[in-house]
């Protein structure tokens, strides 16, 4: 069985869930190692100085940003700390949103949560909760060293926690050149738009995904096994995984004192928010009538 990635908690309100953060994707790319043709012995890659030739020993390499082409601002171990996020091991929600209103190019890497020990009735909870409002929670999350943003949605039985790409990772459409306008304006007749459609519907099937095979990888994994076989070679199995530890056991408590209360601090967090809202949008009505002023 996989180990899990950290042990933590979902946050929202007061409620807190126990969880064991899963990976749901493995990777199934064939990996190679590069050997020297003429004696088969693997080949080793160096640190090696741009400017003298000379291999670069770990304890003298650095990490560096490159302001400007050729120029560069190295970064100590101090720096690199004070920008890193602390590491919480908590799925902190933040919002509630529409399950529907995220893109699609947004989505990055699913991860599975699963309840701890004696969790099931806090997990199942907030599972059904999801499910019934449409809702998917957003938060944020420390993995390893880095911050994410991430969803949290119900998927059958199991919650799972996406993770998100910032805006700022989104490439703009308005970066390239698209083709604008109607049909007609590209003279696509009305009879190429009724036999596509006619086309598409013919093609048209449930979707399935073991219906869809990687089949270069399934080719080369059986050119491999081949070559194997005729060469003699035996195929190494990996160790059995070892057996992931008990989660401490979570104290009773009352899910609807904690709700109450968490409500009723969602309520003042509202009115906080759409305060700010109010003066900000009576800021702005203030401005827009200054500068007509000015005109």
């Amino acid at each position: 069985m996989a180990r899990p990635i950290w042990n933590g908690t979902i946050s929202f309100g007061l409620l807190h869930v126990p969880v064991q953060l899963m990976s749901a994707q493995r990777s199934v790319d064939l990996h190679f190692r590069m050997l020297d043709s003429r004696d088969q012995s693997p080949i080793r890659y160096e640190r090696v100085n741009a400017e003298t030739g000379e291999e670069v020993p770990w304890k003298e390499v650095v990490k560096a940003f490159e302001y400007e082409k050729g120029s560069y601002v190295v970064l100590d171990e101090a720096d690199l700390k004070k920008a890193a996020p602390e590491s919480t091991e908590t799925v902190d929600i933040e919002a509630f949103v529409d399950a529907d209103a995220i893109d699609a190019m947004y989505y990055e890497k699913p991860y599975y949560l699963v309840p701890g020990k004696k969790a099931e009735k806090a997990y199942v909870l907030l599972r059904e909760t999801l499910r019934r409002t449409e809702k998917v929670g957003i938060a944020k999350v420390v993995i390893r060293t880095r911050q994410y943003l991430a969803m949290l949605a119900p998927r059958e039985t199991a919650l799972v926690l996406i993770l998100l790409r910032f805006p700022q990772e989104i490439v703009s459409a308005d970066e390239y050149s698209f083709p604008a306008g109607t049909a007609a304006a590209h003279r696509v007749s009305a009879k190429e738009v009724a036999m596509a459609t006619q086309l598409v519907e013919a093609m048209s099937a449930e979707w399935n995904p073991d219906d869809y095979k990687d089949d270069f990888r399934d080719k080369l994994q059986k050119i491999i096994q081949e070559r194997v076989t005729k060469e003699g070679g035996k195929l190494r199995r990996l160790r059995a995984a070892e057996k992931l530890p008990d989660d401490a056991a979570t104290n009773v408590v009352d899910f609807m004192a904690l709700l109450e209360k968490s409500l009723g601090q969602g309520k003042r967090a509202q009115t906080k928010v759409t305060k700010k809202r109010a003066t900000r949008s009576r800021a702005r009505t203030v401005g827009a009538s200054a500068r007509r002023a000015q005109k």
